[in-house]
């Protein structure tokens, strides 16, 4: 994998992830804890040895290429959907996908590593990363050196609210419950992602349409945002 200055990458790993397009995807890592995924690490890292001592460690971090993202000239200023999207600001101010070179961080939760049958997987808690995003790289996180209390947010001292209502049709509790022995955490990963209206934040002020949707894991999500909050419309599982 080429990059700019002759230099090169080779991921060390590939995440599967619950997310299968950018709509609906947490902005952030750690919002929405239910959000799992695994990192499954590729020949020729796929050696227990290079991962000796990191399961005393609660957190990573993930250091991944925004693969998703359509590669275009870069610009100097994006519109940061937390801002709306009306005003601009410089790219290096902001986390935005869309960079000179697209390479992203998150830091995530380490529940566990599993190897055995020739495969090494890493399951992580707290993901905001879409299925099949390329990791180049992690490293432990260490809560003296990368927690910093006192430390200005910028455009975005406060984490984004989380008291939206939402609630289930029948339709779609019935499709929780049939699925709650084989994806125990749907029920509450839904009301985690909704609660805090993923959709872009000129549809509160400018609202064009009732009906959104996305995908997650084989799921069709079908929602609509009422005056009392969210409502899940349906859950469509593959024919």
């Amino acid at each position: 994998m080429k990059q700019r200055g002759g230099f090169s990458f080779l991921p060390i790993g590939i995440i599967r992830s619950p997310f299968k397009e950018k709509f609906g995807i947490p902005r952030q890592a750690g919002i929405v804890p239910d959000a799992r995924g695994v990192l499954e690490i590729l020949p020729p890292f796929r050696q227990e040895a290079a991962f000796r001592g990191l399961s005393e460690f609660s957190h990573v971090w993930i250091l991944f290429l925004f693969h998703g993202n359509p590669r275009a000239e870069w610009k100097p200023t994006v519109r940061p959907p937390r801002l709306g999207g009306d005003r601009r600001l410089g790219v290096f101010a902001t986390r935005s996908g869309f960079r000179p070179n697209p390479i992203g961080m998150s830091a995530v939760e380490l529940t566990e590593i599993r190897a055995g049958g020739g495969k090494l997987h890493l399951h992580l808690k707290g993901i905001d990363l879409l299925d099949g995003t390329p990791v180049l790289d992690l490293k432990p996180y260490l809560p003296y050196a990368d927690s910093i209390p006192a430390a200005q947010g910028g455009f975005a001292p406060e984490p984004p609210r989380t008291d939206l209502a939402v609630t289930f049709s029948d339709e779609a509790e019935a499709v929780c419950l049939r699925k709650e022995r084989e994806i125990p955490h749907l029920r509450s990963l839904l009301v985690q992602m909704l609660r805090m209206d993923p959709r872009p934040a000129y549809y509160a002020r400018r609202p064009k349409k009732k009906v959104f949707g996305f995908r997650l894991y084989d799921f069709d999500v079908q929602w609509t945002f009422l005056d009392d909050g969210i409502r899940i419309l349906n859950l469509k599982e593959p024919a």
